[in-house]
């Protein structure tokens, strides 16, 4: 495998373009929304655009993104992006880490450091990893996805090649959404590579064939029940007809920032107030990265090509260390009495604020339920430098 030095620069042209679309969007009609009930809130959004268009700065967006280094290359026929920053420690451990949707590279940035040189910021370096962050393949700058059949399995073939190809043989995984799917595959697939996952999202529908026995899993499986009737219509199209749906989002930026802000605010601990969470330029740079690639498409494929594979996930159970960082406002997280049944659970954590995007909302209480997970674990690798 061969990787080439990647860096952020969308050509003006592309840029004059997404200007030229924000100023002519055509608002929809909204009736009395206010509790975005109906789905994203009109007034917010056309705020959004404003800011969008009037002051929303991408190139000051793209220094941020070139503050680590990318690179590119091609695995098994896929297109990658990745991030990988050394750790300033005596012995690093190598840790890949997957976002989800409607997510993006973007959202482990403020954990990076803190786990590639944890002394910078206060902590042991000791506890200091090798940190990689691919984007997904069909996600950003590693689509799109030119074929079919990528699904959370392959990612995981693909992540783990990506590993090798860097040198390291042995090596730690976490995720959270679709990266929690992709890290348990690890987990489960190669168990003699993988020392270890950490999740902060539990891949809820394969619990879901356990047999619930408890008053808590029953409460946890009514709950379920009711997110997935009222929260999951976007599942429902993305999984059966995306390309139906990618004619707008791909083609209307204030449509895209629609479909994608509305989970920011749902699944995060915001309390209503997205921003109190999340800054505009946070919300837009994530955006800015489906609009700019034309990777939304290729994105809401991945639930087309895994809805089959998915049931059959965890027909056994991964048998590696798992950590389980539990943040309140996630998507309804079953009892750790059924996980632990899918799992090799020897950590469970359960947070006192943060939701769905943790690495954005809590950065640092992942960062160090991440860096004690594996502190146990670091002696099983050997010194990849």
């Amino acid at each position: 495998m061969t990787y080439s030095p990647f860096t952020v620069h969308i050509d003006e042209a592309i840029l004059v373009d997404l200007h030229q679309r924000l100023a002519q969007t055509r608002w929809p009609d909204e009736l009395s929304n206010e509790d975005w009930e109906y789905g994203t809130n009109l007034p917010y959004l056309q705020e959004l655009v404003r800011y969008w268009l009037e002051e929303y700065d991408w190139r000051a967006q793209e220094r941020l993104l070139n503050t680590y280094p990318q690179f590119q290359t091609e695995i098994e026929g896929v297109s990658l992006h990745f991030l990988h920053v050394r750790g300033q420690g005596t012995r690093p451990l190598p840790l890949v880490l997957s976002h989800g949707w409607p997510g993006s590279f973007f959202e482990m940035y403020k954990i990076v450091g803190p786990l590639t040189d944890p002394a910078r910021f206060g902590g042991d370096p000791a506890d200091s990893f090798d940190v990689v962050v691919p984007s997904l393949p069909g996600y950003g700058f590693s689509g799109p996805t030119r074929t079919r059949g990528i699904t959370a399995g392959r990612m995981a073939d693909i992540f783990a090649a990506l590993m090798r190809e860097l040198g390291y043989e042995r090596f730690a995984a976490q995720g959270g959404d679709w990266g929690s799917y992709v890290t348990s595959f690890l987990g489960r697939a190669y168990p003699d590579r993988v020392v270890g996952i950490h999740i902060n999202m539990l891949p809820s529908r394969s619990v879901l064939s356990q047999e619930v026995t408890t008053d808590a899993e029953r409460l946890w499986s009514e709950r379920r029940a009711r997110w997935i009737q009222e929260e999951t219509g976007y599942s429902h199209i993305q999984g059966t007809r995306p390309q139906t749906l990618a004619y707008g989002l791909n083609d209307s930026p204030a449509g895209l920032a629609g479909w994608i802000i509305e989970k920011f605010r749902v699944w995060s601990d915001c309390h209503g107030d997205v921003e109190s969470v999340f800054t505009k330029d946070e919300l837009l740079t994530n955006i800015m990265i489906y609009w700019v690639t034309q990777t939304i498409n290729s994105s809401m494929r991945l639930y087309y090509e895994s809805s089959h594979q998915l049931d059959a996930v965890f027909s056994q159970r991964v048998e590696v260390p798992t950590g389980v960082a539990v943040f309140p406002a996630e998507i309804p997280v079953p009892p750790r009495s059924l996980a632990q049944r899918l799992y090799n659970i020897q950590r469970w954590t359960e947070m006192s604020a943060g939701g769905h995007f943790a690495a954005l909302e809590q950065p640092q209480a992942l960062v160090e339920d991440i860096r004690a997970f594996f502190r146990p674990l670091r002696s099983i690798v050997p010194d990849s430098r």
